[in-house]
């Protein structure tokens, strides 16, 4: 156990770990050791020796009064007034006698369990450390670099020294990665398993494209432009609600940036996913006016969810050139409206007199909802 302080030093610079925090992971292992070795029931304590940077191991025992139970109860570690005198007449009771333990007699079998233990809790509390990190940085954009794509088409990115997967599932539709390109994912999950660290990515959420405006955009990073809600359909479109305290900052434009500038540099990241950003209001009607844009709408008329598993719905009210605008390609427009507001859209189609005229056998009403789609893009 010579200058196990200096190996202490040198082992949490090599480590990259606080000396305070290797110091005590060698002291359980000591104590641990001892307990095996010498007597399970004693109360053992490890202390610093900073001039001989060396490692003490005690036995700490208490002084009592007679009648104390402890002194019946465990004999190792506490002793009555009576006895403890006859060491020292000054001792009193709650005193405590210490005696040096010597670890130089162990066995080697000892010594082995010993450095196989230090070795086990240094790893453990590395990873504990590193997990703590991550754990910190959950919801965040991480960056790394890629290191392995396997036939499943799972990613697998170095950061810290550490793989972390990023699944097929949360990567965007028709991207590829190839191994040593940098990646940048939010970091979806962090858990400790058997085999140390595990980390998941992910791309798809709708965290990430309020991450990369935050990094992206000064006013969001601030705070003085907030993001309410946001919508994904990954590698297609996205819809973003904004809002601003200050009158004097248009949160639109203000995330768009000159000529898109700041908008386009998101969209290249997401793999050309396009944007629509709206401005956010706590007014439903205006807010999923705004959220079903580029089609304009004639009204809207809010129903109350009927229970607490059901979304509430808005029927919207709109003439028959818009439906297509309102549904969108595949029906994006209309799912992303639904997702953003939390609303089930359905369309009230409004045939204009002169559809009427052109198509007299055209109904003057129907109804159009996400459900319905199918049926739609077969007309």
């Amino acid at each position: 156990m010579e200058k196990i302080l200096d190996i202490i030093e040198l082992i949490a610079y090599e480590k990259g770990l606080q000396v305070s925090m290797v110091s005590q992971v060698v002291k359980d292992a000591i104590i641990k050791m001892a307990k095996k070795e010498i007597d399970e029931t004693i109360n053992y304590t490890v202390e610093e020796d900073l001039k001989e940077r060396n490692f003490k191991l005690i036995h700490t025992i208490g002084v009592c009064e007679e009648d104390d139970p402890k002194v019946q109860e465990d004999p190792t570690n506490f002793i009555p007034l009576s006895k403890a005198i006859t060491m020292d007449p000054d001792l009193k009771p709650g005193d405590e006698i210490k005696y040096e333990l010597s670890l130089e007699d162990m066995s080697r079998s000892a010594v082995n369990t010993l450095f196989r233990d230090l070795e086990f809790n240094i790893q453990r509390t590395i990873e504990d450390q590193l997990f703590e990190k991550f754990k910190a940085n959950l919801g965040k954009i991480i960056t790394g670099v890629v290191i392995r794509v396997d036939d499943m088409q799972n990613t697998f990115i170095e950061i810290d020294e550490i793989r972390a997967i990023l699944p097929l599932k949360n990567r965007i539709k028709g991207e590829k990665f190839a191994v040593g390109q940098t990646a940048s994912c939010i970091l979806k999950h962090v858990g400790i398993t058997k085999d140390g660290l595990h980390l998941e990515l992910s791309r798809t959420t709708p965290k990430m494209l309020e991450e990369l405006l935050a990094l992206e955009v000064p006013e969001i990073k601030d705070g003085e432009v907030i993001i309410a809600k946001s919508a994904r359909i990954p590698g297609d479109r996205a819809k973003i609600a904004l809002y601003s305290n200050n009158p004097r900052i248009d949160p639109i434009g203000a995330t768009v940036g000159v000529r898109g500038v700041r908008i386009n540099a998101v969209s290249k990241e997401l793999n050309g996913e396009n944007i629509d950003c709206i401005e956010y209001s706590e007014v439903p009607e205006i807010f999923i006016s705004k959220a079903i844009a580029p089609a304009n709408i004639i009204s809207i008329k809010i129903q109350p969810a009927p229970d607490e598993n059901t979304p509430p719905k808005a029927i919207i009210n709109i003439m028959s050139d818009q439906k297509s605008k309102a549904i969108g390609k595949n029906g994006i427009n209309i799912r992303l409206a639904s997702m953003l507001t939390g609303y089930d859209i359905e369309l009230v189609e409004i045939v204009s007199e002169k559809d009427k005229e052109e198509n007299p056998d055209t109904p003057v009403a129907s109804k159009v909802g996400i459900d319905a789609l199918e049926s739609l893009f077969k007309q």
